[in-house]
């Protein structure tokens, strides 16, 4: 069993295990966390000097991505945000099934890319020379922050699940650029939804796919598909305004950046990344700065609040199946001490 739904670090709840063909060249993995200890506490120095002159606030061009090479020389900032119609051509996704790839869901997605027809994000987001974004997990430690106005500030602003805006807005903000979400994890009631948001599918198994071509086409969702609980039959958003993640993202947090078991390129015990840390890669590759807000648990205090937005405490945490939180807070806590991200609510 998994942290409840909306968690800091997971968002989400255990997903359906699955069985799959592998067929991979293990080429494109590293071999556990692969961060290098040395530059992990402090910037490197050529960097501090390139980036002296920026004053205060001004977004600082392929700030993130050059000092994550810098304690990560494997990384590769090229790497789309989302599916497009060349999706097949991709070696790093082609040869995984889900949730580390698309091998066996090449008609699925054409399907659902030759409807929303869009691959990127906003023309005004897309013409940034420097973008500064900011992933807003689901954690107790955003309430009573008063980081409303400074999560808005940031030129994409990431929300995860079914985490709501509304009420929260003085603690979590109004704005609400991307909302990475799976069948399970999605808003099941239509008022619920931004009206300028991106909705984004991150697929962890085929019959999430399925779903999202049900959605798009406005076909009936059957509950007997796969799904571990009850899934949302409608999403408010038109064909544009929805995108299919790029799996590479799950693919490398798990194997690459976090070092989870390989399992032969499937998902099994303690292998998946949550969705906070996939979205935190995704912004590793497609903004100059990047922050968080909302991540982290502190199991030293049961009676503090699990979210932001219920009354469930910290004590409710259960050992999860699918992920290693504790690798995985080691992680991001290596990317804040090394200036990487900026962790607005200290909670990692």
């Amino acid at each position: 069993m998994m942290p409840p739904e909306g968690s800091s670090l997971v968002p989400g709840e255990a997903l359906a295990s699955q069985k799959g063909v592998y067929c991979s060249k293990r080429r494109v993995l590293g071999k556990g966390s692969g961060l290098q200890s040395a530059a992990q506490t402090s910037r490197p120095a050529e960097l501090a000097t390139k980036y002296a002159n920026f004053s205060e606030g001004t977004c600082k061009p392929g700030y993130a991505s050059a000092l994550m090479t810098a304690i990560f020389p494997r990384f590769s900032k090229p790497a789309p945000m989302f599916l497009d119609d060349s999706f097949r051509k991709w070696a790093r996704i082609r040869e995984f099934v889900p949730p580390f790839g698309i091998k066996g869901q090449d008609n699925l997605i054409k399907a659902i890319l030759s409807v929303t027809k869009e691959y990127r994000l906003t023309p005004a987001l897309d013409s940034l020379s420097c973008r500064r974004c900011i992933v807003v997990g689901n954690g107790g430690v955003l309430a009573n922050k008063s980081l409303g106005s400074r999560i808005d500030d940031y030129d994409i602003v990431v929300r995860l699940n079914s985490a709501p805006v509304k009420g929260f807005e003085k603690d979590v903000g109004s704005k609400t650029t991307l909302r990475i979400t799976y069948p399970e994890g999605a808003m099941q009631r239509p008022e619920q939804y931004e009206r300028d948001s991106l909705f984004v599918l991150a697929g962890f198994k085929w019959q999430d796919f399925k779903w999202l071509k049900y959605i798009v086409y406005k076909e009936r969702v059957s509950a007997s598909d796969g799904f571990w609980k009850s899934v949302a039959t409608r999403v408010p958003k038109e064909p544009p305004e929805i995108r299919i993640l790029n799996p590479y993202f799950i693919q490398e947090a798990a194997f690459t950046l976090i070092g989870l078991p390989f399992n032969n390129g499937l998902m099994g015990r303690g292998n998946i990344p949550t969705l906070g840390s996939v979205a935190v890669t995704m912004a590793l590759h497609g903004c100059d700065e990047v922050a968080v807000a909302g991540f982290g648990y502190d199991m030293s205090t049961p009676n503090a609040p699990l979210h932001y937005y219920e009354t469930v405490r910290m004590a409710a945490i259960k050992e999860s199946w699918t992920h290693n939180i504790q690798r995985e807070k080691e992680f991001l806590r290596k990317l804040v001490k090394a200036h990487v991200i900026t962790d607005l609510t200290s909670g990692i």
